[in-house]
């Protein structure tokens, strides 16, 4: 969330923030409603000081044997008058909670304004999209040809949105979750997590899923939900704590599958397996000083750059504009890889700098070295990458004109020496 004083004191730049984001300016209410309830504070403060006094008052007089009957009124119309500021301070407090829980990250300054993705800016493109002397074909052509990818089967088992891989297909699904793993902790150095993928609304809330998109994940009958994302567990691994300033930055990783509903995408991506309901991703969350968080995020673009390089794919990074990035980020590099088939670029993996703003809400600080007080650290989440659409990416580069699929050299030691894949293999 966000610092009321900061917003009380800065009102002009903090709407203007929102209006970068679309939104309509909010600092007239957050302070009026911060106004109101310090004020109820203020009061309660003094009253509580007078029934004090009134109290100490009415000791002394029943020990001189005087009547405090009128020291006794003013009592119970100072427990009324206490009950009712306390009344206003609680509900100003959750008014105001309600009101900022549900407003976005505020933009980095150098993020560039734009209402749809259609602004967003190209950074780099890396590597050259294959050339082909035949027509390429889209990976579900290629999967399905090969016997080994499944959609029919899939929508008997769960309906829409899911796909049964097969053979070489699903092996090659493993095998590039394990060579990502191995990259990100052996020459990345990021830790290892295997973390739930079942949550309370807690770590939902802490990464801002929650109040505002919980439409969009899966929620179990006894209460959990399924995990969108493992930056949710991951980053929540630092909830409600207080770091060590040596220790940053934290690096973590993990495989998991990852649940989403795709509320609001239907008819988007309605083939193949570009946007599914389940699908595999290796996830990269640093939690790092604020001082080094920009650094960091341009470490994690490249972490998972790296993947792509090795397994010889091209692509483009572009930062997105204000009005395309997350609820959570400040500041998002997407890396997109370049599909034949679809002679377009895709989506694998989306690279944010949340700053402070999940730690607000998460409650998680370090304390500087020497320092009695505590700052907030800053929070980053990147894929590195999204297993299925890598596998997608894989297919259609490597396509070859009988239909088979060169499995790229950096996969084959994590597949048996397998050099290629043919129908059924």
């Amino acid at each position: 969330m966000f610092d009321v004083k900061w917003i009380r004191d800065n009102p002009d730049a903090f709407d203007s923030a929102l209006r970068r984001r679309g939104l309509d300016p909010l600092s007239e209410r957050v302070v009026d409603l911060d106004g109101r309830r310090r004020a109820a504070q203020t009061v309660l403060q003094e009253l509580q000081a007078r029934r004090n006094d009134v109290s100490r008052e009415i000791g002394i007089c029943k020990k001189q044997g005087k009547d405090a009957a009128g020291l006794m009124d003013e009592v119970a119309r100072i427990k009324e008058r206490m009950a009712a500021a306390e009344q206003e301070e609680r509900q100003t407090a959750v008014d105001l909670e309600t009101l900022l829980v549900a407003v976005p990250n505020l933009p980095a300054d150098d993020v560039p304004d734009g209402a749809d993705e259609s602004a967003n800016v190209e950074l780099r493109r890396v590597g050259s999209p294959p050339a082909f002397d035949f027509a390429p074909k889209q990976h579900d052509e290629i999967g399905t040809a090969l016997g080994l990818m499944d959609f029919e089967r899939a929508a008997k088992l769960s309906g829409a949105r899911f796909v049964v891989l097969k053979g070489a297909l699903a092996r090659m699904e493993r095998a590039l979750a394990a060579f990502m793993l191995d990259l990100q902790t052996e020459v990345h150095g990021y830790t290892e997590v295997a973390p739930p993928f079942l949550v309370r609304d807690e770590p939902l809330f802490g990464t801002g899923q929650l109040p505002k998109f919980g439409d969009d994940l899966f929620k179990t009958a006894q209460g959990h939900w399924l995990i969108p994302t493992a930056e949710v567990p991951l980053t929540n691994l630092v909830m409600d704590e207080i770091l060590d300033e040596a220790k940053l930055p934290v690096r973590m990783t993990a495989l998991t599958p990852c649940f989403r509903s795709e509320a609001g995408a239907a008819g988007k991506d309605t083939r193949g397996m570009i946007r599914q309901h389940q699908f595999f991703k290796v996830e990269m969350v640093s939690i790092a000083h604020p001082d080094q968080s920009e650094a960091e995020h341009q470490r994690m673009t490249g972490c998972a750059e790296e993947v792509l390089k090795r397994l010889g794919l091209s692509y483009r990074v572009i930062v997105l504009c204000t009005g395309d990035q997350g609820f959570s980020a400040r500041k998002t590099y997407d890396i997109e890889v370049w599909m034949p088939g679809q002679n377009a670029y895709r989506e694998i993996s989306s690279c944010s700098n949340c700053g402070e703003f999940q730690a607000r809400r998460m409650k998680a600080r370090f304390r500087p070295t020497g320092d009695k007080n505590t700052r907030f650290v800053h929070t980053l989440n990147g894929s590195g990458l999204a297993v299925g659409r890598t596998l997608i990416a894989v297919l259609e580069n490597y396509q070859q004109a009988d239909g088979s699929v060169i499995v790229p050299e950096v996969l084959r030691p994590y597949m048996n020496g397998l050099e290629r894949i043919t129908a059924d293999a």
